[in-house]
């Protein structure tokens, strides 16, 4: 992908890296780029993307083109899929479907006050364009999230704004520190500022799911 960038005379390539890049850090609050993280994961997929992270860093330095890793939040949206980590689209599926959300394929117990960074995909989607497109960037690495924590309980509360009947069982309180992404570095250098708050969402993906889309 390095060699074809240049050749053809392509300035930056943006790597899609991960959320889970944080895991382990065990401190609630905003998790800024320049945290330091753990060398170690206990999945495959933060595992590769903390390789892809340095693996960029070294190949930027040795062609000369600009490689940037966008550490995505949790993501939720229309042509999506099923998650192992969080309930969102398990909920909103459930939810419009009119069944008991599917929480078997979340690799832990899902607990009501689980809160995560969640962007919904048109914000991701923009966000990344953004990146890709500015004409002068001033860091290597960039959160690219909602820069706010969002619980199961508030996904929730905002279903039941638009299935007003929607039920479902989760076990109280939460199994991890409240924790969410920093915005600043991708927000000063592109102007990024969220649009869709969680209430917003519901009504949208919602209306995508029973307007015949599957995903």
């Amino acid at each position: 992908m390095v060699q074809v960038a240049e050749e053809w005379g392509v300035k930056r390539i943006a790597m899609a890296s991960t959320i889970g890049v944080y895991g382990g850090l065990t401190t609630a609050g905003a998790l800024r780029e320049d945290v330091p993280v753990l060398l170690s994961a206990p999945h495959p997929i933060p595992r590769y993307k903390k390789i892809d992270e340095l693996l960029g860093e070294q190949l930027a330095e040795a062609s000369g083109v600009e490689i940037v890793n966008l550490r995505i939040s949790g993501t939720w949206g229309p042509l999506g899929h099923e998650d192992p980590f969080f309930a969102a689209p398990a909920l909103i599926h459930g939810a419009a479907a009119g069944t008991a959300p599917d929480l078997s394929g979340i690799l832990v117990p899902v607990h009501a006050g689980d809160a995560l960074d969640l962007t919904y995909v048109k914000e991701t989607g923009r966000a990344i364009a953004l990146l890709q497109t500015a004409q002068r960037l001033n860091h290597r690495t960039y959160n690219v999230a909602s820069g706010r924590a969002t619980s199961n309980t508030e996904i929730i509360a905002a279903i039941t704004q638009v299935v007003p009947d929607f039920r479902v069982d989760l076990l109280e309180g939460d199994a991890r520190p409240r924790q969410w992404l920093d915005i600043t570095r991708i927000h000063d250098d592109t102007g990024y500022e969220p649009e869709y708050d969680t209430e917003r969402v519901a009504v949208d993906y919602i209306a995508w799911l029973r307007s015949g889309n599957q995903r």
